[in-house]
């Protein structure tokens, strides 16, 4: 099971992004952050271009892709 702390950091709005989870509320989906994963950027890469990120939600995108 999801820690609650970090499923309550992705919302879904179907006005915003297509409907696609986001990270509390900001216009940053999961998949964006994935792919910047994906593509070599490490957690402090991330947090210096969106510094609207907390680490904590990096963590929570990561969890829910595995809990897919």
């Amino acid at each position: 099971m999801l820690a609650t702390h970090l499923t309550s950091r992705i919302t879904l709005d179907p006005g915003k992004r297509g409907a696609r989870p986001c990270v509390r509320g900001l216009r940053i989906t999961v998949y964006d952050v994935l792919e910047m994963l994906a593509e070599g950027m490490n957690e402090t890469e991330i947090l210096e271009d969106f510094p609207e990120l907390e680490s904590a939600d990096i963590r929570a995108c990561v969890e829910i892709s595995l809990h897919r």
